[in-house]
């Protein structure tokens, strides 16, 4: 069995996008390719975006610090600490309003 605290690495990972000229850093917590559960630790300064994509599958996002917004066409959603936001399954985008770090959960078939 593995641990992970996300509180630290949503930390480090803010050090790391704070450092980065895009403002942004990943770090996989679990899964990967080859397997159908993965989640990755997000995290985007204040401004930065990850542009408009195709979804990944079914997936979520569990903001962990800031305040993000996912947007779809001309839906969009606010999310703040402790907010699940629901993937559209549909091309999307994500900018932080604030600081922010969160947790992408996606399951993909094989």
């Amino acid at each position: 069995m593995n641990k992970f605290s996300l509180t630290a690495l949503a930390r480090e990972q803010l050090e790391i996008a704070r450092q980065a000229s895009s403002g942004r850093s990943a770090a996989t917590v679990y899964g990967g390719h080859e397997h159908v559960l993965r989640q990755t630790l997000i995290a985007l300064t204040a401004g930065s975006m990850l542009d408009e994509h195709e979804n990944p599958g079914e997936a979520t996002l569990h903001v962990l610090r800031g305040r993000v917004q996912l947007a779809s066409g001309d839906v969009a959603w606010e999310g703040t600490p402790g907010d699940l936001l629901i993937v559209p399954d549909a091309r999307h985008s994500l900018n932080a309003i604030a600081d922010s770090a969160v947790l992408l959960t996606v399951a993909k078939s094989r």
